[in-house]
């Protein structure tokens, strides 16, 4: 019989981020803001054996509960990922991200003439032209970004 263990410890209270593309958990953990300069546990799961998608990343985020705008942030590279809220060591709270339609003050636009690069008082503003593969049309200039473009702008 098989041994099973587990490689990941249970969190009391937080987010676990589930089912991110493979090699996209450090690209989440940045756009999250996780510098490693706080306290509370991050716990980072790589290439992680997965039935539906082969591999995954996963991230454990002790003590922090994503909010919306986090979350659609984290469709932009995960567009598979599940969120689970914990408490007590239950999940209170699951939910699929969603990418939206239109992508409002999440990134940048990666064409640097563009005006919402500008000291202008506009805020970035893309639409989504393809989910799969990720195509994003930026409003003010046209500018199309493919899915390797996205990490380099948050």
């Amino acid at each position: 019989m098989a041994e099973t263990t587990l490689r990941v410890s249970k969190i009391k209270d937080g987010t676990v981020i589930d089912h991110i593309t493979a090699g996209h958990a450090l690209d989440v953990i940045k756009i999250l803001g996780i510098t490693g300069h706080v306290n509370g546990i991050v716990t980072v799961g790589m290439n992680v054996p997965s039935k539906t998608l082969g591999s995954k990343d996963m991230v454990k985020i002790e003590g922090r509960e994503l909010k919306s705008p986090e979350v659609a942030k984290i469709a932009l590279l995960a567009p598979h990922a599940s969120i689970n809220i914990i408490r007590n060591y239950k999940v209170v709270n699951k939910q699929l991200v969603k990418l939206p339609d239109v992508i409002r003050e999440a990134i940048k636009c990666a064409n640097p003439a563009c005006i919402s690069n500008s000291k202008e008082p506009v805020k970035s503003t893309f639409y989504v032209e393809c989910k799969e593969p990720l195509r994003l049309r930026c409003h003010y200039c046209g500018y199309i970004m493919e899915k390797q473009d996205i990490p380099k702008q948050f």
